[in-house]
């Protein structure tokens, strides 16, 4: 399910802005083509952000993802180069997603949701040990 539409790029940016940078074949409407694929690669940039805190996918998609994916959709969408006011909101939605990701930012709706991480609890992936344990600091403690 993607985090957002195009009624939700329309919304955000205007039919305006959305037709220059969407209607690749100036038939006055949108291609939906070009839409589905910058809402695509949007939502991978997200998932490879929150897959490393939350599993995926996401069951709920709270307003901050939808945002994000807006943000980063519509700058993907600007081929020959996105205002400023768009290059701030994606690299604003990246940062979040940072943030998100590492944890520091707590996204509301999806609380209740188990880390992606593996069950053992250390945070660490699977088959990998840590690299300051009391054997890697032999000699050193």
């Amino acid at each position: 399910m993607p985090y957002c539409t195009l009624a939700d790029l329309i919304e955000r940016a205007g039919e305006t802005e959305i037709l220059e940078v969407a209607d690749r074949d100036l038939d006055g409407i949108a291609d939906a083509d070009a839409v589905a694929a910058a809402i695509g690669q949007a939502d991978q940039t997200i998932d490879g952000y929150l897959g490393t805190r939350f599993a995926l996918p996401l069951t709920t998609v709270p307003g901050l993802v939808g945002k994000w994916s807006v943000s980063i959709a519509r700058y993907l969408l600007h081929r020959d180069g996105a205002p400023d006011h768009v290059v701030r909101d994606y690299r604003d939605a990246v940062a979040e997603l940072r943030d998100a990701g590492a944890g520091r930012l707590a996204l509301p709706d999806l609380s209740g949701l188990a880390p992606a991480s593996s069950s053992s609890g250390s945070g660490l992936a699977e088959g990998t040990r840590p690299v300051f344990d009391r054997c890697g600091l032999k000699g050193w403690l």
